[in-house]
């Protein structure tokens, strides 16, 4: 009796061991040009985010959250990677042609998709793409198994507008190349073209619900990305949650409040699916934006024509080195490891790759990550901020530092700025002229970080359309000229 007592504590111990060291399941929800004041645990007050608020209340509230550049497609390739993008050149929102074989995530960085399925993860990648849009850079040719989105960096929301001509034709019956000529192109499951019956972030969610669902059925972990492109332009949104926001004076927000609220029930409907599924605990969420909002208040960004996202207190936003372009809402959710808490050390989207790959028991050999396991420090294993300092840079030689207490950027040509985050976290005083020693060390950090990385090596959406229609006109210009200077033939 005395010996199946024993073996019985040993099977049980057994048991809850498994059970403490099961690999967690991944889900990185990205939102795309969320202003920082734009959901509710931030601040918004004319925005109503409760699914994103639960998870911030009931997960570690990150508030020194960063992501790598302040535009989509660079920050996308440092979140994917764990790297900073300047280590391979990806400094611009690059080319979306399907034919453009050399832009796109370079083929030898390694996206932590690939590390999870290497080491037996499910993993799928809903939404916007925005890192190659040519077969070889395919999401299924990036570590993912499964893939139900657009490889464009925007795209419509409603299915009446989706134009199924190829290329994009404009007014004149003349091919389209603009920086977003696949946003009316069909959606795409796996390599085909897939089905899009209602509006695009309901359809993502649902297929994120299933996608759960399914990966259920598997005895093995899942990781998702779920990319929404909510509340990235266009503004469009389903009349009835426009409605909602009748309190909303400004018209572009009042749209752009109605598509965050439709990205917050979609996030609903993710948790729903997971608590039914009951992986809820076990399923390490980060919630996130690309970049700031696209066009801020009260600093408003110059790329903007009109202001409808909110920074808060922090100044510019999307395309900015100051606060606004690249802080951003930064939440972990893992009820089985994260206690409730707000966490303030330097924080980057560079961590989540990290992260993930170290909960998932994944390999992170080949070139070294610059993000770092954030669960040590969430966890209050590991003392400290994760990073000393973190670092960017764009390719018109705009650039920033940042430590836990001070800053260094440069966003206006020729006018430095350099903060007290400290004391002065909004970046209003500039004490360029004050603290001379302080400038030096962040200067020698920056380019210390700088010095083997790569400079820009990609053409935008434009430069790469009107090189390629050049280059076409001069080889069928030789071409006619050879044909006008051959002799006719003369038969017999």
């Amino acid at each position: 009796m005395k010996r199946i007592f024993i073996s019985m504590l040993m099977f049980l111990g057994f048991q809850f061991c498994c059970l403490a060291n099961e690999r967690p399941n991944v889900i990185v929800i990205l939102a795309d040009d969320l202003g920082y004041a734009d959901v509710g645990y931030t601040g918004a007050q004319d925005i109503f985010t409760p699914n994103i608020d639960q998870l911030a209340h009931n997960g570690v509230e990150i508030t020194n959250g960063y992501v790598t550049h302040p535009f989509c497609g660079p920050s996308r390739a440092g979140l994917m990677t764990g790297r900073y993008q300047a280590r391979f050149g990806m400094e611009i929102n690059i080319s979306n042609s399907y034919f453009d074989l050399y832009n796109g995530l370079p083929l030898t960085e390694t996206t932590f998709a690939t590390r999870l399925q290497r080491a037996g993860y499910q993993t799928g990648v809903i939404g916007k793409w925005h890192l190659g849009g040519s077969h070889i850079y395919h999401p299924n040719n990036r570590g993912f198994d499964y893939f139900y989105g657009f490889l464009a960096g925007g795209h419509t929301y409603f299915p009446d507008e989706i134009n199924y001509t190829r290329p994009l034709l404009n007014k004149k019956g003349q091919p389209a190349y603009v920086a977003n000529e696949g946003d009316y192109l069909p959606l795409m499951r796996n390599n085909r073209d897939a089905e899009f019956n209602e509006y695009l972030t309901t359809a993502l969610s649902k297929d994120a619900a299933s996608f759960i669902k399914r990966a259920r059925q598997a005895n093995s972990p899942f990781m998702l990305y779920l990319a929404y492109n909510a509340p990235h332009q266009p503004l469009q949104a389903p009349k009835a949650t426009i409605d909602k926001y009748k309190h909303i004076e400004n018209k572009e927000r009042r749209i752009y409040a109605a598509m965050i609220d439709e990205m917050d029930q979609g996030i609903g409907r993710v948790i729903a699916a997971l608590k039914e599924t009951k992986q809820f605990n076990n399923t390490l969420i980060f919630f996130l934006s690309d970049n700031g909002g696209a066009a801020s208040y009260p600093g408003h960004n110059k790329h903007a024509k009109s202001a409808f996202s909110n920074s808060g207190q922090f100044r510019d936003g999307k395309g900015s080195m100051r606060e606004g372009g690249s802080h951003v809402p930064f939440i972990a959710h893992w009820p089985n490891k994260l206690k409730p808490q707000k966490y303030n050390g330097l924080v980057s989207a560079l961590d989540i790759a990290a992260t993930a790959v170290a909960v998932g028991n994944g390999d992170l050999s080949g070139k070294t990550m610059d993000g770092v396991n954030l669960i040590p420090y969430l966890t209050n294993q590991q003392s400290g901020s994760p990073h000393q300092a973190l670092f960017w840079r764009t390719k018109e030689n705009r650039w920033a530092v940042r430590t836990q207490n001070a800053k260094y950027l440069l966003e206006d040509k020729g006018q430095a700025e350099l903060y007290n985050m400290i004391d002065d976290p909004y970046e209003t005083h500039n004490i360029i002229d004050k603290d001379r020693k302080l400038r030096q060390a962040l200067a020698s950090l920056w380019n210390q970080w700088n010095k083997d990385n790569i400079n820009n090596r990609y053409l935008s959406p434009t430069q790469y359309q009107k090189r390629r229609i050049a280059f076409f006109k001069q080889i069928y210009d030789e071409s006619e000229l050879k044909a006008q200077k051959s002799k006719p033939l003369i038969i017999n």
